[in-house]
């Protein structure tokens, strides 16, 4: 985080968190893999011994930075990247911002996500800007081992001299012709993701621009279920800002700095109140010891939240599963449809085309099932019987290759029978 003073935080606004797409009936997203935190620590261990090699920090013009960069390079070239080196001069020093992209995927629909790799001179910086830095490393990292095929182009930067007045992003933005700064959809940045009184803090939306506030909503929903978060408005002060004045849409997360935790907050998160988020913000003891682990992986995690449900499936492939999960009623002696849309599969569908149900009933037996093409043909998979059994949970197995796959597919069901009632929990495509 720069030397130019934060806005104050905003007011904390607990938030409700919220999907960028609808649920149900859409492709199931892409498993988001579990960013491992021993991986992170790892790489902050690197930058530690790295600062203590090179006079105690990895600042702008010293060496340590460059011995950083080389550090980040080697493991994204040796993973399949193709990377970047980009020169600037500041403070009567070169230096350096790092650009890494993963082969494949839409250029014309770039999503980018990045941080400053720079330490303040005055330490090694591990928590700013080692844990942004190491973050993001690792869930590039994770793009490679899992082989991710992303509809979108995906871009990783580290940025150089961002402690001097965010020098690196602001040179990397200026180079950028037109054409390319419009084919950059999103911008996400990491800064300050471990500090050791933490907070959980999500850039506000406002006063940034458009499609911003889908970046907000998306990483607010990557802690849903696991802990609160809370709206900053962060400025000018990290390196999103020469993406959001070129007009791109900006996001970012943030466990905060020198300023002071309230009451409210420590109730919220823990920690003690009253203490800055990062006692040792921009001081000598910025060191390994100086990290929060359960924020730093639960950010980490959200790193790569974001950056699956942006990046898109790049089509779907065989096995990919769409699915409903909104709860259907069956009324007694009455028929209901739930419908999926397909979409992304070239041709035609599989000739064992797998239909999954999870359904809760009191005499299973009522039920007629029914998959219903878009064109229209139905598929008879169940058909009434004695079976007095509670509930089915099952698949079936359909020979729909003579129907065009995409398209919006139903799952009919009819209680044929009296008395009993029951609930369509689920069910899903397999193709």
């Amino acid at each position: 985080m720069s030397l130019k003073r934060a806005t104050p935080l905003a007011s904390a606004l607990l938030l409700a968190t919220a999907l960028l797409t609808p649920p149900a009936a859409t492709a199931a997203p892409l498993a988001v893999p579990d960013i491992a935190l021993a991986n992170v620590q790892a790489h902050l261990n690197s930058f530690q011994s790295i600062a203590n090699s090179n006079g105690g920090n990895r600042a702008h013009g010293r060496p340590g930075y460059r011995a950083s960069l080389d550090y980040v390079k080697a493991k994204l070239d040796a993973a399949g990247y193709t990377t970047t080196v980009q020169q600037f001069s500041s403070n009567g020093a070169t230096g350096y911002n790092l650009v890494a992209d993963w082969p494949g995927g839409d250029v014309n629909n770039t999503v980018m996500l990045g941080g400053h790799l720079d330490s303040v001179s005055a330490g090694p910086g591990i928590n700013d800007n080692g844990t942004g830095s190491a973050g993001i490393l690792e869930v590039a990292l994770t793009v490679a081992k899992e082989n991710l095929k992303p509809e979108k182009h995906l871009r990783f930067g580290w940025w150089g001299a961002e402690e001097l007045g965010l020098v690196g992003s602001n040179y990397y933005v200026s180079q950028l012709p037109t054409a390319e700064k419009s084919r950059i959809k999103a911008y996400l940045n990491f800064d300050m993701i471990g500090s050791p009184n933490p907070g959980y803090f999500v850039y506000s939306a406002s006063g940034q621009p458009s499609g911003s506030a889908q970046l907000q909503q998306l990483l607010q929903a990557a802690f849903s279920g696991k802990v609160a978060t809370e709206l900053t408005s962060v400025g000018g002060r990290s390196d999103h800002a020469a993406f959001a004045r070129a007009g791109i849409p900006v996001g970012g997360l943030f466990t905060g700095a020198e300023s002071t935790k309230t009451s409210a907050q420590a109730t919220k998160w823990g920690g003690q109140a009253g203490v800055a988020f990062d006692r040792c913000y921009h001081r000598s003891c910025d060191t390994t010891a100086n990290i929060e682990n359960t924020s730093l992986d639960r950010m980490s995690d959200a790193i790569a939240y974001a950056l699956w449900n942006l990046a898109g499936t790049g089509g779907t492939q065989p096995g990919d599963k769409f699915e409903n999960t909104d709860a259907l009623p069956l009324p007694d002696q009455s028929t209901a449809e739930s419908s999926i849309t397909v979409s992304g599969i070239t041709g035609n569908a599989p000739s064992a085309l797998v239909v999954g149900v999870d359904i809760k009933h009191t005499y299973r037996g009522d039920l007629v099932i029914d998959l219903v093409a878009p064109d229209g043909t139905a598929f008879r998979v169940q058909n009434s019987s004695s079976d007095s059994a509670d509930d089915l949970v099952t698949t079936y197995t359909v020979d729909a290759s003579g129907e065009t796959a995409n398209g919006v597919w139903k799952l009919r069901v009819r209680d044929a029978g009296p008395q009993d009632v029951g609930t369509l929990n689920s069910w899903y495509l397999q193709f």
